[in-house]
């Protein structure tokens, strides 16, 4: 526990250093232009395609009459643009975490270990491309666990419902998955990377989680777009540089945590000295002043 929280509050630190914010709008770039480019292509369409498919549903008719009823007829024009921010936030929460982990995570493990672990052996146990399809596969996955537990959103739960627990449990295993193999993919070797995945699962997958958590705020910003369509436009670059900064944090806290944890393991694993006594090197031993007498003669005091 005492790691787990001090690895938090060195990420909490970190945040705030100059290196750290700057860093931080290099994603928040890129992921707007790309969501720039796909909103204006594709916003209008995915808006009026939704539209047109609860017009045609006979039960959302229902649903119509019964906002009527309660004078909240004007919900109708937000239901199809929430929809759409709702289906799509997902794939923007994992498409900032793979953004931040190739292009922020590098520098951010690289400015821990620099001034915290400099002394820690780089031992390169995963390749960029390894790294990649890891990053990929792990994508995959979670974006396959989103698609199957779509229907359990909506199920009534008592006292929590789903959607408040399941996506943050498929983002948190996400990213502990990518962020904690990017955290020791240049220092640790691939069998104490796996010895750490299999002696810190609980508090790795703990961190995932809260981050995942974590990650649901910007959403709020997010969707408020939809009631205030006038402020949508400026909403978006602010929803994308939280969840960057978000995951900023998330890269930091697991490389302080990976980190430390890499160096208990080796320091566990080094040999112990032999009966207390610490290795002595060759050039320490032939520093240690001697006296050669010969043999059968005795020493004269100095006239």
């Amino acid at each position: 526990m005492s790691l787990f929280l001090d690895s938090f509050w060195r990420a909490l630190a970190y945040c705030l250093h100059p290196r750290v914010l700057l860093l931080s709008l290099l994603p928040l770039v890129l992921m707007v232009l790309l969501w720039v480019f796909l909103g204006y292509y594709l916003w209008e369409h995915a808006i009026n395609s939704v539209r047109a498919t609860l017009e045609s549903s006979s039960m959302m008719h229902v649903v119509w009459r019964w906002l009527d009823s309660l004078h909240l007829a004007g919900l109708k024009t937000v239901v199809a643009p929430l929809i759409v921010i709702f289906a799509t936030t997902p794939v923007i929460v994992m498409l900032s975490m793979l953004t931040v982990a190739f292009t922020l995570t590098p520098a951010l493990v690289s400015l821990v270990a620099r001034r915290r672990f400099a002394q820690l052996e780089r031992a390169r146990g995963a390749t960029f491309w390894r790294g990649l399809l890891w990053s990929l596969g792990s994508t995959l996955l979670a974006l396959i666990g989103l698609i199957i537990s779509v229907p359990l959103w909506l199920v009534p739960l008592v006292p929590v419902p789903p959607i408040l627990v399941l996506p943050p449990l498929i983002w948190g295993w996400l990213s502990y998955r990518v962020l904690a193999f990017d955290a020791l993919a240049e220092h640790a070797s691939k069998e104490e990377r796996r010895e750490i995945f299999r002696r810190h699962r609980a508090p790795l997958l703990a961190m995932g989680w809260l981050t995942g958590c974590i990650s649901g705020a910007p959403s709020l910003v997010w969707a408020s777009g939809a009631m205030f369509a006038v402020y949508f436009v400026p909403l978006l670059p602010v929803a994308i540089w939280i969840y960057t900064v978000v995951f900023a944090f998330s890269s930091l806290w697991f490389t302080h945590y990976c980190l430390r944890a890499l160096q208990l393991l080796r320091a566990q694993s080094a040999p112990a000295p032999i009966d207390g006594i610490a290795d002595v090197s060759e050039k320490d031993i032939s520093s240690i002043p001697t006296q050669h007498e010969p043999q059968g003669t005795t020493s004269l005091p100095a006239p």
